[in-house]
């Protein structure tokens, strides 16, 4: 019996090493499958990248450049602003002083006016003396 039980045991344990070497084998293969794909993947990632790298740095100068001129308009604006107050400052002080002027000029024509009237009767009355 001890001989037909180390004949099992040996049957056994060929068995668990053929099926450990089969496992193995398979474990081996999808290894090698495994690192295939893994050098695929990384050989389209490269592609990738590659592809999206001169698109990224286009797109971040063209982001820089929109952000520069954001920043120039943005000072731009302030400065226009700040010209169109004063701008409507001086227009305000030169409608006041086109409004005063014209009523100096009224009252020049006035003054004038009344200097003439004031001259004719003068004349008029030296005219009657002689």
């Amino acid at each position: 019996m001890t001989k037909s039980a180390l004949a099992a045991f040996r049957a056994k344990e060929e068995e668990i090493q053929r099926r450990r070497s089969e496992i193995r084998e398979r474990v081996q293969a999808q290894l090698g499958r495994v690192e295939a794909e893994a050098k695929r993947l990384l050989q389209i990632h490269g592609e990738l990248e590659s592809l999206t790298d001169p698109m990224r740095k286009e797109v971040a100068v063209i982001c820089k450049r929109v952000e520069l001129i954001n920043r120039d308009a943005k000072l731009f604006g302030l400065n226009c602003q700040k010209k169109e107050k004063e701008y409507k400052e001086a227009i305000e002080a030169f409608n006041e002083k086109n409004r005063e002027k014209g009523q100096l000029i009224a009252k020049l024509v006035e003054l004038v006016t009344e200097s003439e009237k004031v001259r004719s009767k003068k004349l008029e009355e030296l005219c009657k003396n002689i």
